[in-house]
């Protein structure tokens, strides 16, 4: 190789370089000013209003999937004069209840009683949900809690450490529609009515097969349990409604 050439790939290189450390810098602004963003509010989704509200306490909390979701009228709590929120997220595994109780203790908030539903969730397969692990994304860098829980992901790698990464990745969910949104305080849905959403139809003919299914031990569960025994919270696990066609009934019994 000659001296002219070995100038020019050593100048090629270089300008790579800089072209790398402008696009690292970006996104490390680029991470700040989304993560600053989702910062600013309480109004929007489920987990900014656990992140960013101020202590209080909380009569009753509500965890689970759908089925705490829906069939948990938060209102009738309130109407009652419990302080109660309803933190069901469809599609929710024990990963997320157990990080969101987690979080709430970590911002002082006061819980008497928490009412997790458990029943399906002792069944899944499946170690977290990914449309409701996203939502804890944004608040990835300022929480060591949620770093801690998400390393022990079997699919945790180091994309999530990537600046920015997470926002492009679930930009439908995370990018800069909702990050304005945030900014601007813009008031969301997810907190109507305490956190409940009511399904105003039914089917009767839901095709659910338990026959071959078990509830296994689910160390999330376990989490659970120990952090109310720790701060003397009322643990109250429940079965929620299933389809009178279901089968394998024996499920619940186990």
């Amino acid at each position: 190789m000659s001296l002219a050439t070995a100038f020019k790939m050593k100048k090629f290189l270089f300008f790579l370089s800089k072209i790398f450390a402008i696009i690292l810098l970006l996104a490390v602004v680029l991470d700040v000013v989304y993560t600053k963003a989702y910062l600013q509010t309480n109004k929007r989704g489920k987990i900014g209003y656990v992140y960013n509200s101020k202590p209080k306490t909380i009569d009753i909390v509500i965890l689970g999937s759908s089925r705490a979701y829906y069939h948990l009228v938060t209102p009738m709590f309130l109407k009652e004069g419990f302080n109660t929120f309803n933190y069901g997220m469809e599609g929710s595994k024990l990963f997320e209840s157990d990080l969101i109780l987690k979080l709430l203790l970590a911002k002082e908030n006061k819980i008497k009683n928490v009412i997790l539903e458990v029943d399906l969730s002792l069944s899944s397969e499946t170690e977290c949900s990914e449309a409701n692990t996203l939502k804890f994304m944004p608040y990835f860098w300022d929480s060591k809690i949620i770093r801690d829980q998400f390393e022990h992901l079997p699919e945790n790698n180091i994309e999530y450490f990537l600046p920015y990464y997470r926002f492009m990745k679930y930009e439908t969910k995370l990018g800069f529609r909702e990050m304005l949104s945030n900014a601007i305080d813009k008031k969301g849905s997810d907190q109507n009515d305490g956190g409940y959403l009511g399904l105003f139809y039914s089917n009767p003919e839901l095709k659910l097969d338990l026959s071959n299914v078990e509830p296994r031990r689910n160390k999330y569960y376990e989490e659970i349990k120990s952090l109310c025994k720790k701060n003397d919270i009322n643990l109250i696990a429940i079965m929620t409604p299933v389809c009178k066609s279901t089968k394998g009934m024996d499920y619940f019994q186990k």
